[in-house]
């Protein structure tokens, strides 16, 4: 675990090193001699520098790192409702609007409707009905 803490930060440092330090010789061989040195067991670099520089300052700021990761949680939750209202609202007035548009055609279809098409599907409708109970009398 010390290694993967250690690597972690090595990697943040090393994408703003590599903007300003890329032009120095022998840079790339030194970061990876670097990474060897951290990854060896007998050399045990990770351990070294985890041991020295990470988990004493880690010990020091730890009441203001768990400040840190409180706040975090109640702006997390605040946030996550604030976005679920929003989707709600979104989500209503998107089914509102597809109701009163789809209200809107449907009522433009049946106004195409002639009187003589509307009482053809109502004779339809009985027709239909009569041939149910002719075939089936306990309906």
């Amino acid at each position: 675990m010390m290694y993967w803490i250690v690597f972690a930060l090595f990697t943040t440092v090393e994408t703003l090193t590599d903007l300003f330090m890329s032009w120095f010789p022998f840079y790339f061989e030194l970061k990876i001699a670097f990474v060897i040195w951290l990854l060896s067991p007998y050399t045990k670099g990770s351990s070294v520098l985890y041991r020295k520089f990470v988990h004493p300052t880690l010990s020091n700021k730890e009441k203001e790192i768990d400040e840190y990761i409180t706040q975090a949680k109640d702006r997390s939750y605040e946030t996550m409702m604030r976005f679920g209202k929003r989707g709600l609202n979104l989500a209503a007035t998107a089914a509102v609007t597809a109701a009163s548009k789809g209200q809107g055609v449907l009522s433009e279809k049946l106004r195409s409707f002639s009187m003589q098409d509307l009482t053809l599907i109502n004779d339809g409708e009985e027709l239909g009905l009569r041939w149910k109970k002719y075939v089936n009398p306990w309906i």
